[in-house]
């Protein structure tokens, strides 16, 4: 089915709806097996993957006649139209209901779900269960929608649309990248790496807006740094700054990022894509960025290598300079988030220190109890933390020497360093 062939990757989502797309296009083959055609497919997901691009080629896919729906007018009137919608469907069968951005057709949270326009579609699909009529919707937000109206006999398919990881994300940034004029040697494997998680508008907008920094510098193409000072721009919230910035802040930064990145290579190799200690406007002095795999926060492992690589700003600036890192505050709150979980939650220093309350209503001597084991579970991770450090002195001066000279620095970089000084040793 051709009109799929403008959706780049999601390779699994795509063949999932062309068998539906099958099915509306040749129903006696699946009659003759006694098959039922699905009454509602969903697709959820975040803003900027692709749902609405997916439920265009899907009904065009399927030739069938089409009705959309969405939310453009006052409550009244939009249920009125819902029921307008399903009726005209009635009497074109067969025929799609395409019921676009579902999770804001009412204005309720998650408590409060029988929203009149919620319980009208679902009243809808009941008293058309019999005819020819194939519920398509789409959701940012997946929990805003009745569980009633969700379940099978109403939606039997629900198709969770990601953000795009991987090969995909590879495939996606080399399709955005054939419709712009840009230079042979642009990586974009490394490029997908470092731009981990985002959506598939965010990587159309970042490498145009490396377009952006390419044409302003009156370049003919666009070149492997514009596209990493987009991502810095969009992604870290680090845009530059005509503003300078003292020697000893610098000097902190650069081991201060360096610190991040040593701990995270050394666990986890191959892990840093990024590492930055520019003078940016802002609240951003530098930032390190890492790839992370989709089960990270499955592995017990994983999550301690993150507590290490969390406290490796502050601990290689007090190691160098023997002061305490005042940069540090953000870092050290999500560590505590991290190791609070593993006590209290996870049971990893003993049952005695795990909640066992719901909603952890907790009697303060408890909480002091867990406070304090958080704490020491604390400074042995930041003893840990030093430890590498110290055996891997010489990787971390030399991945600030680079720094200082680029201020950016990619993961072929530190793989590159990594290489020289095993050479050297």
């Amino acid at each position: 089915m051709k009109e799929f062939d403008d959706i780049i990757g999601y390779d699994s989502i795509k063949l999932e709806l062309k068998r539906v797309c099958d099915m509306v296009r040749n129903p006696e083959k699946y009659e003759k097996l006694g098959v039922k055609m699905p009454k509602g497919i969903m697709l959820y997901g975040p803003p900027g993957v692709g749902k609405s691009l997916f439920a265009k080629a899907f009904i065009d896919a399927c030739g069938t006649q089409y009705f959309i729906c969405r939310k453009n007018q006052p409550n009244g009137d939009f249920v009125k139209l819902i029921k307008e919608i399903f009726e005209e469907a009635r009497n074109n069968t067969p025929s799609i209901v395409f019921l676009d951005d579902m999770d804001k057709f009412a204005n309720q949270d998650d408590k409060h779900k029988n929203a009149e326009e919620f319980i009208t579609i679902q009243s809808c699909i009941d008293e058309n269960r019999d005819k020819a009529i194939l519920v398509f919707a789409t959701a940012n937000d997946l929990s805003l929608v009745p569980e009633s109206l969700m379940r099978t006999g109403r939606f039997d398919i629900s198709i969770n649309v990601k953000k795009p990881k991987g090969t995909d994300a590879v495939k996606i940034v080399k399709h955005y990248l054939s419709q712009k004029k840009y230079v042979a040697n642009i990586d974009a494997e490394e490029i997908a790496k470092i731009l981990n998680g985002m959506s598939c508008a965010e990587l159309e907008s970042i490498i145009n807006q490396a377009g952006i920094y390419a044409g302003y510098a009156n370049k003919e193409q666009i070149e492997f740094y514009d596209i990493i000072k987009a991502c810095k721009r969009a992604v870290y919230d680090a845009p530059e700054t005509i503003k300078s910035q003292d020697k000893e802040t610098s000097e902190y930064t650069f081991y201060h990022e360096a610190g991040h990145a040593l701990i995270s290579e050394i666990l986890e190799p191959g892990s840093v894509t990024l590492i930055s200690a520019e003078n940016y406007d802002g609240s951003v002095g530098g930032f390190t960025s890492y790839y992370r795999l989709d089960n990270y926060w499955d592995s017990y492992e994983l999550m301690e290598n993150r507590v290490c690589v969390l406290l490796g700003g502050k601990a290689a600036t007090e190691i160098v300079f023997g002061e305490v890192d005042v940069g540090c505050f953000t870092d050290l709150q999500r560590a505590f988030g991290v190791v609070n979980r593993f006590v209290a939650e996870y049971g990893s220093t003993g049952f005695i220190n795990c909640s066992q309350r719901p909603n952890y209503d907790l009697s303060d001597q408890i909480k002091f109890q867990q406070d304090s084991v958080v704490a020491l579970e604390m400074a042995r991770y930041y003893k840990k933390t030093k430890e590498i450090l110290i055996k891997h002195r010489k990787l971390l001066e030399a991945i600030v020497k680079e720094i200082k000279d680029k201020k950016t620095l990619l993961g072929s970089d530190i793989q590159r360093i990594k290489k020289k000084i095993k050479e050297e040793v």
